[in-house]
C-alpha cells in the first residue's frame, strides 16, 4: 500500500519530528534522510523507512533487502515525499530512528581503552558545530562526547546531517550538571583541559596521552567561569593575523587530532620486546 495523502497521520508526525525538538524528545524518535544515513542506521535503532516507489524500483536488490528485512518499509507517492522531506533535493528515502541510551559509565570506561579521550561541550548552539565535532571525534578516536542539556539538539536534522553517520557510532551523554560530571572525570583520573583564549599552555605542549578530556565552550561566550575553575589546566591555540578566535568545531578538531598524534607517537616509541 502506498501513502498518497499529505494528510496521512504518519506523514504529519514525521514533519513534527523534523521541525520540533519537543516532539523528538517526547517520542524519543528522530528522522534522517538520504541513502547513506538510512543505510547506515543500526537495525536496532530503525523504527520505519519511507521511500518513493521510483527509488524502491531503482535500488540494488541487496540494498532494498536491508530495509525489507528490518520491517516497516513504507512506499510513499512522490508529491507526499516532497511534502515530508526536509531537504531541497530529496533522494526519495528517509528513516525514523529511536534515540539510543548511553550511560556516563560507558563514556568514562569504554571497553578496550585504557586512556579514553573525551570531549565536553558546554552550551554549543550551532547544530553544524555539534555535528562536525561528532564526525571529527569519530575520526580522531575519541571515546565519547558529554554535552550540557542546553547544547544544540543532537537529533536536529542539521546536526544529524553534519555528523555524516557518526551519530550512530559516537557515544554521547547529556547532563544537567556539567560541573558535577567534570568532577567525576577528575575523580576517575582524567586530566581535564579547558580550551581558553586567555592563556594556559599551548595546546601541543601539554601531555594528552593519558586519560584526557577537552572542554569546549559556547560559540559566543566561551566556557563558564565555573568550568574554567574546575579544569586541571587551560590550553590555547596560537593564532596569527587579526582573527579573534577559531570556530568551535575547528578548535575542537585541532585538539582532538593533537591528542591522536601524541598517542600514535607514544605507541610507536614503545620498546619492542626481545624474543
Amino acid at each position: 500500500m502506498i501513502i498518497t495523502s499529505t494528510a496521512n497521520a504518519q506523514v504529519k508526525n514525521i514533519i513534527q519530528l523534523l521541525q520540533k525538538t519537543k516532539a523528538r524528545k517526547k517520542q524519543g524518535l528522530f528522522v534522517v534522510e538520504g541513502r547513506k544515513l538510512c543505510r547506515e542506521m543500526p537495525a536496532s535503532w530503525q523504527k520505519a523507512v519511507y521511500m518513493t516507489e521510483d527509488l524502491y524500483e531503482k535500488l540494488p536488490e541487496e540494498e532494498r533487502a536491508v530495509y525489507v528485512e528490518r520491517g516497516n518499509c513504507q512506499l510513499v507517492a512522490d508529491h507526499v515525499f516532497s511534502h515530508m522531506s526536509d531537504t531541497k533535493t530529496p533522494q526519495g528515502i528517509l528513516a525514523v530512528g529511536r534515540w539510543p541510551a548511553y550511560t556516563l559509565e560507558q563514556i568514562l570506561h569504554p571497553e578496550g581503552q585504557e586512556s579514553p579521550l573525551v570531549m565536553v561541550l558546554e552550551d554549543l548552539q550551532d547544530p553544524g558545530n555539534v555535528g562536525t565535532i561528532l564526525r571529527t571525534a569519530e575520526s580522531a578516536g575519541v571515546s565519547g562526547i558529554i554535552l550540557s542539556r542546553k547544547s544544540a539538539d543532537l537529533f536536529n536534522p542539521k546536526t544529524v546531517r553534519s555528523t555524516m553517520g557518526s551519530i550512530y557510532r559516537m557515544p554521547f551523554y547529556h547532563t544537567d550538571d556539567l560541573p558535577g560530571v567534570v568532577g567525576k572525570l577528575k575523580e576517575d583520573g582524567f586530566t581535564v583541559y579547558a580550551a581558553d583564549l586567555q592563556g594556559g599552555q599551548i595546546y601541543d605542549e601539554a601531555d594528552h596521552t593519558g586519560k584526557t578530556a577537552f572542554m569546549i565552550g559556547n560559540e559566543g561566550n566561551g566556557l563558564s567561569e565555573e568550568l574554567l575553575q574546575a579544569a586541571a589546566g587551560a590550553v590555547y591555540i596560537p593564532m596569527a593575523g587579526q582573527a579573534e578566535s577559531l570556530n568551535a568545531a575547528v578548535a575542537a578538531g585541532i585538539l582532538m587530532y593533537e591528542a591522536a598524534r601524541q598517542r600514535r607517537k607514544k605507541v610507536c616509541l614503545k620498546p619492542h620486546l626481545m624474543l
